[in-house]
């Protein structure tokens, strides 16, 4: 005969400190909970909603300028410094954790600074700046000298025969690139371009290395077109004309082959090089064109800045914004950039202000306990199992954003609905099979070309 006796061992409803929860059985078969699902709905709503309530992105203003930032570089090797250029010249260095300026240089350029760059590597602080008035110049905290008013000198400059759009920074060779009116690869211990690459632009808008197949350039110009180049052959790879002008370029950091193009269309496009008869993914959202773009240091997602005074944050596989940063005081983005921990965003505008926001607008920094940590893991398991149900895609979807941006989005709405119907009644009255239809990602390709 058999005999079932009931027992429990101390170890497993004993606290093991005296501030644990105290430990309590319980039974999970689900003929015994038969409301667990109900339940679950009204947490999931719940932290919907406190998301939401918390959802404060804004950190700080980081001011100084007296003209607009149009260029911004972060530094992969020091996660407190950002380096911002102005449209009357100036530089700035600033430390992210004090929000204060570290570092400037008043007159670095004569007129707009147009790109800046860090020199890879973390074994040294240098870094490239190209304005305006035709000239690189090389600069360091810890090298370069000072003038007699104390303002810093350049350690280096190179002299172009055109005014730079552009510039970048191989990885891990002594050379950079520059956009003017052609491509121009540099080398530092010289005074001349090693190379010229030029492929139909009148003026080249932005330059991006490959930070991951580091012989591969990509390029951007007025001509509508976008361009590899491989610096190994000075030669062109493959190049796509859109239908509207690209104004930035990025590389996604964990994908060698995928970049993104912010166009003038006001969407955003991602591309895999070996295949650039279609775009990966376009993200539209905004309303007005897209003056730059960058990827986290994850690839996952994406920050963008626009002609509309707001930044948009993406889900680098899907075609809208997960959210949407503005401000009363904020006028046109012209950079953006994802910090090296993949926690904050950096934005400059023309308001001459570096706006730093939170890159999850509710999440919270510091130091969390185990029990407050699969609190937050329990409630995002709920949203994201019931974000179909309308209740919570409701509150998950709200944001506020100013009338403006709201009257041109139904706009725009209205505007390429029409656009559809039109096509739609065209080819309803068309010959059969005269009018195909064009996939979304194609529609901005008028052509590509490979050598």
């Amino acid at each position: 005969m058999k005999v079932k006796a009931l027992s429990r061992s101390t170890a497993d409803y004993t606290r093991e400190t005296k501030s644990d929860i105290q430990r309590l059985p319980r039974n999970i078969d689900p003929a015994l909970h038969p409301l667990e699902r109900a339940r679950e709905y009204k947490r999931a709503l719940n932290a919907a909603k406190l998301e939401r309530m918390f959802a404060k992105p804004f950190l700080a203003s980081l001011s100084g300028h007296i003209d607009g930032i149009y260029s911004m570089a972060k530094n992969p090797w020091d996660l407190d410094q950002i380096i911002t250029g102005s449209g009357d010249g100036e530089l700035r260095i600033w430390s992210l954790e004090s929000q204060e300026t570290m570092w400037r240089a008043p007159a670095a350029h004569r007129g707009i600074v147009r790109g800046v760059c860090n020199v890879p590597g973390g074994a040294t602080d240098r870094f490239l700046s190209v304005g305006a008035d035709k000239l690189v110049k090389v600069w360091s905290r810890s090298e370069g000298s000072v003038a007699s008013d104390g303002t810093p000198e350049a350690v280096a400059t190179y002299s172009g025969k055109h005014a730079f759009a552009a510039v970048d920074h191989h990885r891990n060779r002594s050379m950079f690139a520059t956009g003017s009116s052609l491509i121009e690869v540099w080398d530092v211990d010289r005074s001349e371009p090693v190379a010229n690459l030029t492929w139909g632009a009148d003026t080249i808008n932005t330059v991006r290395m490959n930070q991951t197949e580091v012989n591969v350039l990509a390029s951007s110009g007025t001509d509508r077109s976008v361009v590899l180049y491989d610096l190994r052959t000075s030669s062109a790879l493959a190049k796509v004309v859109m239908k509207l002008s690209t104004n930035a370029i990025a590389w996604n950091p964990m994908e060698a082959f995928v970049f993104a193009a912010a166009s003038e269309d006001h969407n955003v496009y991602t591309f895999d090089m070996r295949r650039m008869d279609h775009a990966v993914n376009v993200l539209r959202d905004h309303v007005s064109a897209v003056m730059d773009v960058d990827y986290s240091p994850t690839g996952h997602e994406l920050v963008s800045g626009g002609y509309d005074r707001t930044v948009r944050l993406w889900d680098a596989a899907r075609g809208h914004s997960r959210d949407i940063y503005h401000s009363k005081r904020m006028q046109r983005v012209f950079c953006v950039r994802y910090t090296q921990d993949n926690a904050y965003v950096l934005s400059g505008s023309d308001d001459s202000n570096v706006r730093l926001w939170r890159a999850r607008a509710s999440q919270r920094m510091g130091a969390k306990s185990n029990r407050e940590r699969a609190t937050i893991e329990y409630a995002d398991k709920l949203k994201d199992r019931y974000k179909h149900v309308p209740d919570v895609r409701r509150v998950l979807r709200q944001r506020n954003v100013p009338t403006a941006i709201k009257r041109a989005s139904q706009t725009k709405h209205d505007m390429l609905a029409s656009r559809k119907r039109k096509e739609e009644n065209e080819r309803k009255h068309a010959k059969p099979g005269s009018k195909p239809r064009v996939p979304e990602r194609q529609k901005a390709i008028l052509g590509t070309t490979s050598k």
